[in-house]
């Protein structure tokens, strides 16, 4: 293993964050189980206290959980100048078959954990917590991605070796190579292009309807996760070479660079932002007719629909500027 700080701090982050986790989840098992807010029993008693230290810990582990997807990016970035043949995380995540699973288990918890918060905090604001044991089921399922992630962390830099040598982001995003990622980077831009530019405007067309008309939330949320589900290839076959200036170079990467601005990490959270918030506002709308939350729910929807509305238009206010000031013509 490499004796990197950030290494360190990630590794020692995620078991820590995987104790609590578990201990969360077994007594999040008890309160589906056995939690009855009419009764006056010591053992409710001891589930609603335990709830609120639950939900304290679980909130900072989750914020963490989201952060840590950025603090992973940047150290991959960070150790590429150890491994012959990389030039960028790109090279760094390919250096075993660790690194691109992990990335993935991040991606999609940092997914589930920005839902649980949104579904945790308008719980935690009705006066009799009609959302408990729902929360508390939901982090039952998230559970065991935390755990294989963390699994999977450490697999990845455990089995780090310097000697090793890796393939660039060139290769590795290419047209030529047998993988997903050349498939994504074969795209067409002429179709991602504009894919692009009409998902996110149904999207943020469909927020401003739900916005005014408090109707079509399953609609808004729906077309939010189509519009990151189209983003992720477009940046990688449409944006990028006008980031770089390249048309070959693809790489997604690359783009977190100080050589270009750091501009991936605005661009990512704005993208991540935005999803999440819409994913938060679709988690909600079953339980909008529900007495203590009838007047709640529809205020933080609309909250959440302005935070992912321009979490999508910092994405594409990020990738228009680039694409104005860029020389490539293609």
């Amino acid at each position: 293993m490499l004796l990197h700080p950030a290494v360190i701090a990630l590794l020692l982050t995620s078991l820590l964050s995987s104790i609590l986790l578990l201990y969360s989840a077994y007594y999040g098992y008890l309160v589906i189980q056995q939690w009855d807010l009419s009764s006056g029993s010591e053992l409710q008693l001891s589930l609603e206290r335990r709830t609120y230290l639950i939900s304290t810990i679980l909130t900072y582990l989750f914020v963490f959980q989201i952060l840590s997807l950025f603090l992973y990016l940047f150290t991959a970035d960070s150790l590429h100048t150890l491994f012959v043949g990389a030039m960028c995380a790109a090279g760094t995540l390919h250096v075993n078959g660790y690194g691109y699973p992990a990335l993935l288990l991040k991606i999609f918890n940092v997914l589930a954990a920005g839902v649980w918060l949104i579904v945790n905090f308008v719980d935690n604001r009705a006066y009799d917590y009609p959302l408990v044991q729902k929360k508390y089921v939901l982090l039952l399922v998230i559970s065991p991605f935390i755990l294989a992630e963390t699994v999977m962390l450490a697999q990845y830099f455990l089995h780090l070796e310097p000697n090793i040598i890796t393939s660039c982001c060139g290769s590795l995003f290419s047209e030529g190579a047998q993988s997903i990622s050349s498939n994504l980077v074969s795209l067409p831009a002429r179709i991602m292009g504009p894919a692009l530019y009409l998902s996110m405007a149904a999207s943020i067309g469909s927020g401003l309807g739900f916005y005014r008309t408090g109707k079509g939330g399953y609609l808004f949320s729906l077309l939010a996760a189509g519009a990151f589900v189209v983003a992720i290839p477009a940046v990688i076959s449409f944006v990028s070479p006008y980031i770089y200036e390249l048309p070959g170079h693809h790489c997604p990467f690359c783009i977190l660079q100080r050589e270009y601005g750091y501009v991936g990490y605005p661009l990512y959270a704005g993208l991540l932002g935005g999803v999440v918030a819409g994913l938060g506002v679709g988690a909600l709308m079953p339980f909008r007719k529900r007495e203590s939350l009838a007047l709640l729910i529809p205020s933080v929807q609309k909250r959440l629909t302005l935070v992912s509305m321009l979490g999508y238009l910092v994405f594409l206010a990020i990738v228009t500027y680039c694409l104005a000031a860029s020389n490539l013509v293609q």
